[in-house]
């Protein structure tokens, strides 16, 4: 599994939840430990990428940390409005 592939999991992730899947985009930003993936989405797709007390981004998370740990590598995401 490779970096590029990380970014497409979480946005095809991302496209699966929302009503506006073409407004996915997604930004990598290389660190050298670090890789934050900013999310963006339509304004009125947010909710559904948050989840109640945000949950759905916690579970995006959890999948990017198990990714990072196969890789070695940290990834954060970042969810812009």
């Amino acid at each position: 599994m490779k970096n590029g592939s990380i970014k497409e999991l979480i946005e095809e992730v991302a496209k699966a939840l929302v009503d506006n899947p073409d407004q996915v985009a997604i930004n990598e930003v290389e660190g050298e430990a670090t890789t934050v993936l900013e999310l963006r989405v339509a304004q009125p797709d947010l909710g559904k990428v948050i989840g109640k007390q945000g949950r759905t981004a916690r579970a995006i998370r959890t999948i990017l940390s198990a990714a990072g740990m196969k890789l070695r590598k940290r990834f954060v995401l970042e969810i812009l409005e």
